[in-house]
C-alpha cells in the first residue's frame, strides 16, 4: 500500500499559525496534523504500507526531514514531491507519479477521520463520504441501489447529493489513476479552473471502474482556528485512556481537568487547565485558567483567562479573558 498526501496549500484560512508553520504540522493532542492522518490510514489499511509520499511546497529542509520521520513512525520509506503551483487536486497528485502504483490512498492533509473498518483493499475504488448539511463547498457524490456511486460531481451551485467527499481516496490500481489524471492536463481539461481528481475519477467509472462509498464514523476538519480547536477537543476524548502527561511536566498548585495533552517540559503553576487543552513542549502556563486551546511549543500564558483558543509557537499572552487566534513569536500583554 502507498499513501500520497497532497500537503501544498497555503493554508490561508488558518492564518497567523501558517505564516511560519505548514498547516498539515499543526499540532492535534500533540502531534501533527498530517502524522496523526498517515497513523489513522495506517490502522484502517490490511496490508503494510511501504510508501507515504508528500506532495508539498518550498516548506524548507527541517519540514521535509520531519515528514520522512512521520513515514518511518509506521515503517514506511517517505518521498518528497513539489507542487510548484496551485492547478488543482489531479495536478497536485500527480506531481507523486513516482509513487503512482499499485494499490494508493489519496488523502488531503486538512481532514481527520476516525473510523472502525479494515480497508477492503479488493475493491477498485473506495471513495470516502459524509452527510452534511451543505453540500455545495465540497465535491459530492450520486449512488445507484447497488450502493455504488454514479456521478462525482465538484461543489454543486444546486443540490445533488449531500454526501459530501471527506478527501480520502482508495485505488485498486494507482498507475490506471496516473494514467487518467495524465490525460487531464495533457488535454487541459479542467473544472472551475482547475485540474480536478474527480475528473479523472469519473472518466474511470465511464469506462467500467466501480466505485463504492467508505463511510468513516467522525470526519473532522482542520480548515480554520474554531474547527482545529475542536478537532484537538474530539482527539484528546478518543486517546484520553492512554498517556497524555509527559514524565518531565511540572504540575505545581495547579488543577488539571483531563483530557490534557501536556508536552516535554510544560509548566503549570497556580493555574486550572483542561478539560480539551493540549500544551506543547517547553510551553508555561501560569496563574491562568486555560480550557478547550491549542498551546504550541515554548510559548507562555500569565494571567489570563482563555478558552477555545490557539496560541502558536514562542507566543506570549498575559492579559483578561478572551477568545484566541495568536500566532508564532507574537507577544501580547493587555
Amino acid at each position: 500500500m502507498r499513501i500520497i498526501i497532497p500537503m501544498a496549500g497555503m493554508g490561508k484560512r488558518m492564518r497567523p499559525h501558517t505564516l511560519t508553520v505548514p498547516k498539515p504540522l499543526i499540532p492535534i493532542a500533540g502531534k501533527p496534523i498530517v502524522q496523526r492522518l498517515v497513523e489513522d490510514i495506517a490502522k484502517v489499511c490490511n496490508q503494510p504500507v511501504e510508501q507515504v509520499a508528500f506532495v508539498i511546497g518550498d516548506f524548507g529542509k527541517e519540514v521535509e526531514n520531519q515528514l520522512m520521520d512521520i513515514a518511518k513512525s509506521v515503517g514506511a520509506q517517505g518521498s518528497i514531491h513539489y507542487q510548484d503551483q496551485p492547478l488543482g487536486t489531479a495536478h497536485a497528485i500527480l506531481c507523486a507519479k513516482e509513487a503512482l502504483q499499485g494499490n494508493v490512498v489519496v488523502a488531503f492533509a486538512d481532514t481527520l477521520f476516525k473510523a472502525d473498518f479494515t480497508l477492503d483493499s479488493s475493491k477498485e475504488g473506495i471513495i470516502w463520504v459524509q452527510q452534511v448539511e451543505d453540500p455545495r463547498p465540497f465535491g459530492v457524490v450520486k449512488l445507484n441501489e447497488q450502493n455504488e456511486i454514479t456521478e462525482f460531481v465538484e461543489k454543486p451551485e444546486t443540490f445533488v447529493s449531500n454526501l459530501a467527499i471527506i478527501g480520502i481516496y482508495y485505488i485498486k490500481d494507482g498507475n490506471y489513476l496516473k494514467n487518467e489524471l495524465q490525460y487531464l492536463l495533457d488535454h487541459d481539461i479542467k473544472d472551475k479552473g482547475e485540474y480536478q481528481l474527480t475528473n479523472a475519477l469519473e472518466n474511470m467509472k465511464s469506462k467500467g471502474t466501480k466505485f463504492v462509498p467508505g463511510q468513516v464514523t467522525e470526519w473532522l476538519d482542520c480548515g480554520n482556528k474554531d474547527a482545529t480547536v475542536y478537532t484537538n477537543q474530539r482527539y484528546l476524548e478518543y486517546i484520553k485512556d492512554t498517556q497524555l502527561i509527559d514524565a518531565s511536566a511540572k504540575v505545581e498548585n495547579a488543577v488539571i481537568i483531563p483530557p490534557v495533552y501536556l508536552g516535554k517540559n510544560v509548566q503549570i503553576q497556580h493555574a486550572v487547565v483542561g478539560p480539551y487543552v493540549s500544551v506543547g513542549d517547553g510551553s508555561t502556563i501560569r496563574d491562568s485558567v486555560v480550557k478547550n486551546s491549542i498551546i504550541q511549543k515554548n510559548t507562555s500564558v500569565i494571567n489570563a483567562n482563555i478558552s477555545n483558543s490557539m496560541l502558536g509557537n514562542f507566543a506570549k499572552f498575559e492579559g483578561r479573558p478572551s477568545d484566541l487566534s495568536v500566532g508564532d513569536y507574537n507577544v501580547i500583554i493587555s
